[in-house]
């Protein structure tokens, strides 16, 4: 059979490029995990504060499947391919296994967050690995996972009106 050869597609230097794919692969495949462990746990979870664990996997689940494809889609837009079928996430996620069947919410809500725990460990390690490249690709890490993100800061508070003048959206213009 004819192994095919990948080659970045990108006028990036393909050092850092093939850096950035090999940084974020692992979030990928832990961003993965959690999305389809959280799933799992989702639909297996009892016991008390039922409804709102339930939800809150929902949400879990939503949150890692976005950045997991943030995370994916810099490395294609780079012009590399990301593995993240479910046999090689599973073998290669730093996740911890989840139990299997129906669990009392203590108990998924202790392994989500190991879970969670896990993820963040490889989202720290790839953002921390790809400010040494100093490439673009960094920020796409750092909004791999919900704590690691920041809001942008608001814009600086205009300038007072000058007296005798109104202020108008986009423009200062003289007072009737």
């Amino acid at each position: 059979m004819t192994e095919i050869q990948t080659v970045p597609t990108s006028s990036i230097d393909p050092d850092i490029t093939s850096g950035v794919a090999q940084f974020l692969g692992p979030v990928v495949v832990d961003l993965t995990a959690l999305a389809v462990d959280g799933k799992q746990a989702h639909w297996h979870v009892r016991g008390a504060n039922f409804q709102a664990i339930h939800l809150l996997l929902d949400e879990v689940v939503e949150h890692a499947q976005h950045y997991a494809d943030t995370a994916a889609e810099r490395v294609v837009a780079l012009g590399l391919p990301i593995d993240a079928r479910i046999g090689t996430v599973a073998v290669q996620t730093t996740t911890p296994a989840l139990s299997v069947g129906f669990q009392d919410s203590d108990v998924v809500i202790a392994e989500i967050i190991a879970h969670i725990d896990a993820t963040m460990v490889t989202v720290r390690t790839a953002v921390a690995e790809l400010a040494e490249l100093r490439m673009p690709g960094a920020d796409s890490s750092r909004r791999c996972g919900p704590r690691c993100s920041a809001p942008p800061s608001p814009p600086p508070p205009s300038p007072t009106p000058a007296v005798g003048r109104a202020w108008t959206p986009g423009s200062w213009s003289p007072s009737p």
